[in-house]
């Protein structure tokens, strides 16, 4: 891990000697790759140099007490060893984390997809509830969110809705919320005050590009139509919504948001490739099943991964047994917690893999 990381230094320093070269700026796109290569190296460097101070402080200290027949002193040194000691420890855990292979698709913008399960309009409800959870949570992230298509029940829930949410690093936490969502409360029209049970699933997938994935034209059907809203009635006059069929899958992707029917098109075809593109992400973590088992945040859409327990004001993350008692908080988008915990629990988890296969 240390020669690793010595070389990950030499080449920072290298880097950083590079940017200082007068007229690098001119090459935008070398200048863009150095800057996006030093963003990315500046924190396993800066916790490496950490590391590196923590272990002169352990020999300095060590170097003290046996020179030093002061007791005061001694006892200082004592302490410096013993804090230098413990931040070596904790800092070489962190290390560990930092070189953990980095999942390719974690800078991406990713498309949100919310679907109302079982439980009628309860379950409508509840999905435009957690739709506007992530819209809160996007937004103190100060990531941008982009409506992509919405079927509303009338009552202000929400069958089904499609975002896409861009900012750096989006698909890196919000892709731990992939599951069946589930609502325990007393629903407004239960006149018996009984409490009863209802589903949302949720898909987060990574924002495709055209390098990872080509579209056959030909086997696209493209229909245009007015875009409608509740009851029929049009959100325009002029035919700009568009309907998408990719034949091979059968993939229908129905984009609307927009005034001009070119950017609901475009809308659909970057929908369209990121459902491709996680179809084949799928099948490779289908071949890679035991990988996929010991991960967090990557299991089957259909499993339960969290419940919202309204009558007793508490949110329990099954997959890492956390409950909170913040519900109304969470609901507004503080779900940093929640996230804070499966992240911690997938590093955990993938250092413990690597520990046995080393």
């Amino acid at each position: 891990m240390f020669d690793r990381l010595d070389d990950m230094l030499i080449h920072y320093e290298e880097i950083m000697q590079e940017l200082n070269e007068p007229g690098v700026a001119d090459d935008q796109k070398r200048f863009r790759s150095l800057m996006k290569e030093q963003s990315d190296l500046t924190p396993v460097v800066e916790t490496y140099q950490a590391y590196k101070q923590a272990k002169r402080d352990i020999e300095d200290s060590r170097a003290l007490l046996e020179e030093e027949s002061d007791e005061e002193m001694r006892e200082l040194a004592k302490e410096e060893l013993s804090d230098a000691k413990k931040r070596v420890e904790k800092l070489e855990q962190e290390l560990k984390i930092l070189l953990l292979p980095k999942d390719p698709n974690d800078d991406k913008n990713i498309i949100l997809e919310i679907r109302a399960g079982a439980g009628g309009d309860e379950a409508a409800l509840f999905a435009s509830e957690l739709y506007r959870m992530y819209v809160n949570y996007a937004e103190s992230r100060r990531w941008k969110v982009e409506l992509v298509s919405l079927n509303e029940n009338g009552i202000g829930g929400f069958k089904e809705v499609v975002a896409m949410i861009i900012g750096k690093g989006a698909y890196s936490l919000m892709k731990y919320e992939s599951g069946v969502h589930r609502v325990q409360r007393v629903p407004e029209t239960e006149s018996g005050g009984r409490i009863h049970t209802s589903t949302a699933t949720v898909a987060v997938m990574p924002e495709a590009e055209d390098v990872d994935v080509q579209i056959d034209m030909n086997d696209c059907r493209i229909d245009v139509m007015r875009a409608s809203g509740n009851g029929g009635q049009c959100v325009n006059t002029t035919d700009s919504a568009v309907r998408l069929t990719h034949i091979p899958t059968g993939i229908v992707i129905y984009s609307q948001t927009e005034k001009s029917q070119l950017q609901n098109k475009e809308k659909a075809f970057r929908l369209l490739r990121s459902k491709l593109y996680d179809i084949e992400m799928e099948k490779k973590m289908s071949a890679e099943a035991e990988q996929r088992r010991s991960q967090i945040g990557t299991g089957d859409r259909s499993e339960k991964i969290r419940t919202y327990n309204f009558p007793q004001g508490r949110v329990t993350e099954h997959r890492i047994k956390l409950t909170l008692y913040k519900i109304d908080s969470v609901m507004n988008g503080d779900i940093q917690e929640l996230l804070d915990g499966l992240i911690a629990a997938d590093q955990a988890m993938r250092l413990s893999r690597l520990n046995e296969t080393a």
